[in-house]
């Protein structure tokens, strides 16, 4: 007969954090969400951390190249979705890393016999205003001048005449030699009182463009993720059938992180995947493995596969009928405390520490704290991010609401029959995810700052002021069905559901 494991599959919703002893230095501004994504030994730490504990789930409705780069600005990071052609998802990569601020190689070159309408078009496609003006029109190439919005009129000059006649020459314009830092850029700009800082080489080639705009910009994201080069961090999923030639289009397109997206990462399929992606990329390259709920695939995946970070969930998520479909599947929270108490075992023994992530599940802020406090090193979330104005999807109107359409990597629409050992055939025999809309939430950017904002206030409320304090105290109490009653606002009537008397 079927082994039977006598527990319960819990949520998050059936658990309550207990306050601790809360001190003068438990405030806020004090409480650190870094997060660490990559497996490292007790004495070395971490060497590449989240800012906050958040990453986006690789979906079609949720990680395109904008939600990337908002998310990469507040500290977290996405996960650029593989259920597309591998080409299509490595620009997408490329879009993100050539996004950031700091040392930009230029996108936007002409040559000085180029025309306005040239100028014009250039910018309209690729709605960059400076363009560097190189003796062959290519990044590269010797600089001979910049040209601007501020340099000649659109609907004034004659667009048919060349921009020789209209750049800014390199003789008046402030240059600074390859090998200059950051900051010392940042002040020759303050200094010269100007927008763009053109870096070239000792042959006078353009390497770089460092924009006064950005110093501002990450001014504004103190918590902004970025790797070596100040680029802003990336991450993107592979599946276990063309991940050879993914990987390399995705290293190669500059990505930061590399996560085996699957329903079921328990498998061999997976395990020689990641195997491959480290002998060919080295440590360099962080790499996910999952979804699991169990504490043997996890070892099977830390051990086997040598990841760098394991995935947690299956079934859970909102769009998510796994475990309709197939009985497959754990309760949430159970899921997490599981893998959790098997990875605070493995540190013991190997003093190699393997974060791990809570993929679904989570329908609230609340329930993202409970899922950190459980564990988790930090949280994968679809849903969540789906309904922000940068998801790439567009909004629709419904009875006088706004909402964004959000689709399960399972369902027929995504067309990823690769993330699903259903049967041999290309196509899904039968749906593991659903169609469906989500309430429009408004900008990304000010939907994580009241989250994160929550989870510090939390964090305070326990006395801890880091992510692994919380794992080490953090004390919470199962719930009863009238206690969630109780917590609630069932009781009085709240002024924003008084129906109007006016009609």
């Amino acid at each position: 007969m079927a082994i039977i494991v006598d527990d319960i599959s819990r949520t998050f919703h059936e658990y309550l954090l207990l306050p601790g002893l809360t001190t003068k230095e438990h405030t806020p501004h004090n409480v650190s969400l870094k997060a660490s994504i990559q497996r490292h030994t007790a004495s070395e730490g971490a060497k590449i951390s989240l800012n906050i504990p958040f990453v986006s789930a690789a979906m079609q409705a949720v990680s395109g190249p904008e939600l990337a780069i908002a998310l990469a600005r507040k500290g977290g990071s996405a996960f650029i979705f593989c259920s597309q052609g591998i080409e299509e998802q490595a620009e997408m990569v490329r879009l993100v890393k050539e996004h950031k601020a700091g040392f930009v190689e230029s996108d936007s070159n002409l040559s000085p016999d180029a025309s306005l309408l040239d100028a014009v078009n250039l910018r309209k496609r690729t709605g960059h205003s400076t363009i560097a003006v190189t003796e062959r029109g290519e990044p590269n190439s010797k600089l001979l001048g910049i040209l601007t919005s501020k340099d000649f009129w659109e609907f004034k000059d004659d667009l048919s005449r060349p921009i020789r006649e209209f750049y800014t020459p390199l003789e008046k314009l402030v240059l600074a030699q390859e090998g200059v830092t950051l900051q010392g850029a940042t002040e020759l700009l303050w200094k010269n009182k100007k927008e763009c800082l053109p870096i070239i080489d000792k042959a006078g080639n353009l390497k770089y463009l460092v924009f006064r705009r950005d110093y501002f910009d990450h001014k504004s994201n103190p918590d902004e993720l970025t790797d070596n080069e100040k680029r802003l961090f990336v991450g993107a999923a592979l599946n276990t059938f063309d991940y050879k030639e993914r990987a390399k289009a995705l290293i190669d397109a500059g990505v930061d992180c590399l996560c085996l997206d699957s329903s079921d990462g328990y498998t061999e399929w997976q395990a020689e995947a990641a195997r491959h992606i480290r002998k060919e990329y080295g440590k360099e390259i962080i790499i996910g493995g999952g979804n699991i709920v169990t504490k043997e695939a996890f070892r099977y995946l830390v051990e086997s596969a040598d990841v760098d970070f394991v995935k947690v969930g299956i079934g859970g998520g909102s769009i998510c009928i796994t475990r309709e479909q197939k009985g497959i599947g754990r309760g949430q929270a159970s899921a997490v405390m599981d893998v959790a108490a098997e990875r605070d075992k493995y540190f013991k023994e190997k003093k190699i520490y393997v974060p791990i992530c809570s993929d679904g599940g989570l329908n609230s802020d609340t329930q993202v704290i409970i899922a950190l406090a459980m564990g988790a090193d930090f949280v994968m979330m679809g849903k969540y991010f789906a309904m922000t104005e940068e998801s790439p999807t567009n909004k629709i109107t419904y009875r006088g609401r706004l909402y964004k359409p959000y689709w399960g990597e399972g369902s027929n629409r995504a067309k990823n029959w690769q993330r699903y050992s259903q049967s041999d055939s290309d196509k899904l025999s039968f749906e593991e995810g659903v169609d469906a809309f989500v309430p429009y939430s408004g900008r990304l950017g000010d939907k994580v700052d009241i989250s994160t904002a929550k989870i510090r206030a939390a964090m305070c409320n326990v006395g801890v002021l880091n992510i692994k304090e919380f794992h080490e105290k953090a004390r919470l109490t199962r719930v009863s069905e009238m206690t969630l009653v109780e917590g609630g606002t069932s009781t009085v009537e709240q002024l924003d559901r008084i129906p109007s008397d006016r009609g």
